[in-house]
């Protein structure tokens, strides 16, 4: 199994711990909501799991994929309170191509990134029930500059 097909096993599942098992120690997190690249596994674990919340909704579902050899670009949609959202999940690779390296998730349109950002924020600002607080990723409440310089942003 593909460490692609093992990213759409964990979509299916919502498992946290084969999330842990696939992503790199180094891997980077690039969201479309958060200014600076996040390093590491227990960070990306928490966006990526937070993100597996708020959009895995009964109507997530991927309709493109393209491949390479270190990694791939999943396209998806759904519908969340109404609002449509497209987007990309861009996935790296290590190497071995047995790890995710690196996952950048772009979403359109605006107002999807905007409600988006709205629904993460709330979510990672709640303490996850099997990580201490200081393994949490910054809150909504941080002092970053937020999506354009208009508002707070989640790390």
């Amino acid at each position: 199994m593909t460490a692609i097909d093992q990213w759409h096993a964990y979509i299916r599942s919502n498992d946290p711990a084969a999330l842990h098992d696939l992503l790199d120690p180094e891997v980077t997190f690039d969201s479309p909501v958060v200014h600076k690249t996040q390093h590491g596994r227990a960070i990306t674990h928490s966006y990526l799991t937070a993100a597996t919340s708020v959009l895995g909704g009964p109507e997530f579902h991927y309709i493109g994929e393209w491949h390479s050899d270190d990694g791939a670009v999943l396209e998806f949609e759904t519908v969340i309170d109404g609002v449509t959202v497209n987007g990309v999940d861009i996935i790296r690779l290590t190497d071995d191509g047995k790890k995710i390296a690196g996952f950048k998730v772009m979403v359109r349109p605006l107002k999807a990134v905007n409600l988006i950002h709205q629904l993460m924020a709330a979510m990672l600002a709640r303490p996850p029930s099997d990580t201490a607080p200081d393994q949490r990723p910054p809150s909504a409440t941080s002092s970053a500059s937020g999506v354009n310089g208009s508002s707070p942003e989640p790390g």
